[in-house]
């Protein structure tokens, strides 16, 4: 499995309205991708900012690139995170998973 992993920052008054944002958007839309088996939105506060880390679990690379592109480090934005984002990454991390579950 393959975590991709991306970063960025709200200010801390829109991070309650950027996760509602992400839920009813990014998220709803990852889930839906082939070879998607998860997705984690991770929040904390940093003073006036919030961060915020999403993480998207994809069964091989090539189901990544059948929505991101040749381009698999970048990071895939959308004309409404404008409103939220006052720092992004431009690019994305791919790291190998490994799930063991308990029992």
């Amino acid at each position: 499995m393959i975590a991709r992993v991306w970063r960025g920052s709200t200010r801390a008054a829109d991070a309650d309205a950027y996760a509602a944002y992400l839920e009813a958007t990014g998220m709803q839309g990852a889930r839906a991708l082939a070879g998607n088996r998860g997705t984690l939105v991770l929040r904390r506060a940093d003073g006036d900012l919030a961060e915020f880390e999403t993480i998207l679990l994809f069964d091989s690379l090539e189901d990544i690139g059948a929505f991101a592109g040749d381009d698999l480090e970048a990071a895939v934005f959308f004309p409404e995170d404008d409103r939220y984002l006052v720092e992004r990454e431009p690019t994305v991390r791919h790291f190998e998973v490994d799930v063991h579950v308990p029992g």
